[in-house]
């Protein structure tokens, strides 16, 4: 019997992820959903990213005290309460006005960082007033005065982590997005019509103006700044040949924390920690780049064992479900990446939406560990876990 999900628009009445997808799949207009919610080609790579945790099942242990138990884990010198960090995701204010400060104010409350991405639609200074732990997530550009002005301004503004994402100096084959827009920033005209059967969403956008990346806007030539030409500009600024010399140029310039992104293969992280960075998220960039690709949660036990103890291991794409979490760092994450999840919340609720899913997550962790037989992540590790 399929499971009957909650239809409705109440955000605080949604019980899972997946019921907080659905009410902002039902406000959003379709194509701002899918840019959510979509993966590459086929989104074979979306779908694997799911069902690998179903190959992965829990062996619990039984008569132990767990009536006190905590979520609390180490990440990058200070403790967090709970293993999450958000993700960064570009463009949020399309799923809601303010969406970066929104999810940043939600990642404070609950004590955990938040990534703010390039192509934010919130300007740093802003996120950095709703306080809490702050990342910064960089897109290597062409235009070095973007990078160092960006790097300038995160540090001023007390930013302690760089997050350099590396598997997106290709676009990928988000076939939907073709559909979508007749040509680079303009909506088909069945997009336009369908977007109009969103009236809350529209009338947001009427009042506080169409999302613009903040930024980078100030670099944009005057001439540029109209919507498509602002869009092709902004891609045009991704360098396409990015290296390991660009990783060097970026550790010599930025003093904080620096995570890389995009890594999958073991060889990449030993260049990254020869090259000074503290750490790597495995990622897969949540099935939006390269198809068919190999899961994170995969390759996960790999790294472990290779470099565990001598750097950080942050892991996403697909997490849904706190159980989905606990998998992962009872295989030896540091800490798992959560984009999707809470940009769900925001989409349905803005910044209360997306406490919500940060509650729904914290939730799941705590009863899975309970059920588990175990009081804290300590006591975590592969032996709770079977393959088959």
């Amino acid at each position: 019997m399929k499971r009957r999900l909650y239809q409705g628009s109440d955000y605080r009445r949604a019980q899972t992820i997946e019921e907080l997808e659905g009410i902002a799949r039902r406000r959003l207009p379709h194509f701002a959903f899918q840019y959510i919610f979509g993966g590459a080609e086929d989104e074979v790579t979306l779908g694997w990213n799911r069902k690998v945790f179903e190959s992965l099942r829990f062996v619990p242990n039984t008569l132990v005290d767990t009536s006190q138990r905590s979520l609390a884990v180490p990440l990058l010198g200070a403790q967090i309460p709970m293993p999450l960090v958000i993700a960064p995701t570009g463009f949020n204010g399309l799923s809601w006005p303010g969406g970066d400060v929104a999810l940043a104010r939600a990642a404070a409350a609950a004590g955990i960082p938040f990534s703010l991405s390039t192509f934010s639609t919130s300007r740093i200074e802003d996120v950095a007033r709703a306080g809490g732990r702050l990342w910064l997530q960089l897109y290597i550009l062409r235009n070095r005065d973007i990078v160092r002005d960006l790097l300038t301004r995160a540090a001023a503004s007390g930013f302690e982590t760089l997050v350099v994402t590396t598997d997106a100096n290709v676009s990928s084959g988000r076939e939907w997005d073709k559909r979508s827009y007749s040509a680079p920033g303009k909506l088909s005209l069945r997009c336009r019509l369908e977007a109009l059967l969103h009236p809350h969403w529209v009338a947001q956008i009427l009042r506080n103006g169409v999302p613009q990346i903040a930024n980078v806007v100030d670099f944009i030539p005057p001439e540029q700044r109209s919507t498509a030409r602002r869009q092709l500009f902004i891609s045009s600024q991704v360098q396409r040949d990015i290296r390991w010399d660009d990783i060097r140029e970026i550790r010599g310039a930025w003093k904080g924390k620096l995570l890389i992104k995009g890594v999958l293969a073991l060889e990449d992280a030993q260049r990254a920690l020869d090259l000074g960075a503290d750490g790597v998220v495995l990622s897969n960039h949540g099935g939006r780049q390269l198809e068919t690709c190999v899961s994170p949660l995969e390759v996960l036990p790999g790294f472990v064992r290779e470099f565990g103890g001598k750097m950080t291991v942050i892991v996403d794409s697909g997490f849904r479900r706190g159980g989905d979490v606990v998998k992962a760092m009872a295989l030896g994450a540091h800490a798992v990446m959560v984009g999707r999840a809470t940009l769900y919340g925001v989409a349905a609720a803005g910044e209360p939406g997306a406490r919500h899913a940060l509650q729904i997550l914290n939730g799941e962790i705590d009863r899975v560990l309970g059920m588990l037989g175990r009081r804290s992540f300590a006591e975590v590790d592969e032996k709770i876990l079977f393959r088959g």
